[in-house]
């Protein structure tokens, strides 16, 4: 770390530096507080995603009860097709946002599948909706977390180090600068009195 210079220059510099970050701490401030309330909102819809999911599930055990039956294949009845992301910047946190989701049921045969296909086909389609929201909900929190740790460890840099100390610099600036001012008024005075002595001789 380079030396502090103790002049009036350095001095200067420091009070503007501090000018600087005094500015930016509010605003790196507002921007930390707005994306917690962005994380906070993430947290809840995920949370609405996890219950609606798990409603979904328990809805689908207790009103198709035959999904247990192994005699019937239902492997790949629903796939995924296409799922449409957008993305939308929060504070400079570019964050997943789910549009639509495609999902295709595939073809069967009304004759070979029981009825309650159809059903368990459109529930089947629900539950992966909810799933691949359930998934883009996470990313978009862990991002949001990353972006408040990132600010908040800014705003703790400009708030617990770089403002103390250029406060801690300036202070020791002014006591040098003041000393270095009282040094030479006295070794004024001194040479003055010197001189009135040497006059008088």
């Amino acid at each position: 770390m380079a030396k502090l210079q103790l002049s009036k220059s350095a001095l200067s510099k420091e009070r503007s530096n501090l000018k600087t970050y005094q500015q930016f701490l509010p605003s790196l401030d507002l921007k930390r507080q707005e994306l917690m309330s962005q994380r906070a909102k993430a947290k809840k819809a995920l949370v609405e995603t996890k219950i609606n999911l798990e409603q979904l599930s328990q809805t689908m055990a207790e009103q198709i009860p035959m999904l247990s039956n192994n005699k019937v294949d239902l492997t790949e009845l629903v796939m995924v097709k296409d799922v449409d992301l957008d993305h939308q910047n929060i504070m400079g946190a570019h964050l997943p946002v789910l549009k639509t989701v495609s999902v295709d049921v595939r073809a069967y045969s009304f004759l070979a599948k029981p009825q309650w296909v159809d059903g368990v086909a459109i529930k089947l389609k629900d539950l992966l909706t909810l799933q691949i929201q359930l998934q883009v909900e996470q990313q978009r929190l862990e991002l949001l977390n990353a972006a408040v740790r990132t600010i908040t460890q800014r705003v703790n840099l400009f708030d617990k180090v770089l403002i103390p100390k250029a406060q801690q610099n300036i202070k020791k600036i002014k006591i040098y600068l003041s000393d270095l001012e009282c040094a030479a008024v006295v070794n004024a005075k001194l040479a003055k009195s010197k001189r009135l002595r040497e006059a008088a001789l």
